[in-house]
């Protein structure tokens, strides 16, 4: 089955690859051309920003830029979605886009290690970023108590938290991290940050003279805004209900057809309408983008409806639903694997690097959960005895 599975999924890669042309090199054009123009406008626009019209006309055009820039044109085209057209400008290897993360970094982190490793615990980075838990397959430790706070700051700050992915920030909380190793990638993230910083905060506020300050404030929002929406469509396409995450060992000596049958159920797509899914980058069709991250994603649509329908007939879930529901089943994963169940906490404690602090603080709270329990229990068999002592004297009364 996973290899006729995979059969199919080729055949339908290799008629959309065969029939690439112009129809292809028109829609990135255009989508540049539109592009371009919504930041022109809103760069125009917030120069004036002290006039409220303005502000929101400005933040709304330059969030669209900035999230057609990073979905649908840079997140695209480093895939390499767009090579056959021998367009230096749209080379996806040397590719740089309007965000903090250096595109080579990007490349590696997200082409490599995210899709070849999709949802396997322990080698797919893109699990929690290395900041939050997002699977029963990792550890609890009492620092995922915080999973809630970290995804909203992660959200707001999401081109930083992409920026940071290839350092393995987590190993920080091991004691394995080696500062001298990441100090090349740490200078590359410096560089484009402090670029992306000046033109941002710097030289387009400084542009608007003493209107500086609502500028200033118009370029924060804007980010904030692409990195919100940026955040939600991909948490929303990897981590909803129904989405799988695989170990090592159930991966180990892979298909093909099965690297297929992975990519499908650690993915979900997004319902919605054509503009939506151009602001998603048409990552909104997450499953098919897996299947086959290198064909450009405006043709996601369409081969959708032949995925599908090879997914009835092989009886494999296909996991789709709108944008709010994913959302709020996303972040109730986020709550819910903050807390551990008590098999996830006598896991922790029996771990050899839980500290005897740790130890004691759970024993404790073990032992006065024990004690609670046990002091109920006596006072729920003084209260039965009462009772059945008053039952007995009002009999004794009434005889």
């Amino acid at each position: 089955m996973l290899d006729a599975f995979g059969r199919e999924m080729e055949a339908i890669r290799k008629k959309h690859v065969d029939d690439l042309g112009e129809r292809d090199a028109t829609y990135i054009r255009s989508v540049i051309k539109a592009q371009r123009r919504l930041e022109i406008a809103g760069r125009a626009m917030l120069e004036f920003a002290f006039l409220p019209p303005l502000w929101l006309g400005g933040v709304a055009a330059l969030s669209a830029s900035k999230i057609i820039d990073n979905m649908e044109i840079g997140h695209n085209v480093m895939h390499g979605q767009y090579d056959w057209m021998q367009d230096e400008e749209l080379n996806g290897r040397t590719f740089e886009w309007d965000t903090a993360c250096p595109a080579d970094q990007w490349r590696h982190s997200h082409n490599y290690m995210h899709h070849t490793h999709t949802n396997i615990v322990g080698k797919d980075r893109d699990i929690g970023y290395g900041i939050l838990r997002m699977s029963e397959d990792q550890p609890w430790e009492p620092y995922y108590l915080g999973n809630p706070v970290y995804a909203t700051l992660l959200a707001l700050l999401f081109e930083y938290g992409v920026a940071v992915h290839d350092l393995e920030t987590e190993e920080i909380r091991y004691g394995k991290w080696d500062l001298q190793a990441r100090l090349p990638m740490l200078k590359a993230i410096f560089d484009k940050v402090k670029g992306q910083a000046l033109k941002d905060y710097v030289l387009f506020p400084a542009l608007a003279g003493p209107f500086f300050p609502a500028t200033l404030s118009a370029n924060v929002a804007a980010n904030i805004v692409r990195n919100v929406w940026t955040y939600s469509i991909i948490f929303c396409g990897h981590f909803p209900d129904g989405v799988e995450e695989f170990t090592e060992e159930e991966t180990a000596g892979e298909t093909r057809g099965g690297w297929y049958v992975r990519q499908l159920l650690g993915s979900a797509n997004l319902t919605g309408g054509p503009f939506f899914h151009l602001m998603s980058g048409n990552l909104s069709f997450q499953i098919e983008h897996h299947l086959f991250p290198d064909i450009p994603a405006h043709r996601y649509a369409e081969i959708s409806v032949e995925v599908k329908e090879a997914c009835e007939r092989y009886g494999l879930d296909y996991h789709a639903g709108p944008l709010p529901w994913q959302l709020f089943t996303v972040f109730r994963k986020i709550v819910r694997l903050s807390v551990p169940t008590g098999a996830e906490l006598q896991d922790y404690v029996e771990r050899p690097r839980t500290s005897r602090l740790v130890k004691t603080a759970a024993g404790a709270f073990r032992g006065a959960r024990g004690a609670a329990r046990g002091t109920v229990g006596v006072a729920r068999g003084a209260v039965e005895g009462a009772v059945a002592g008053a039952r007995g004297a009002v009999a004794a009364n009434a005889a």
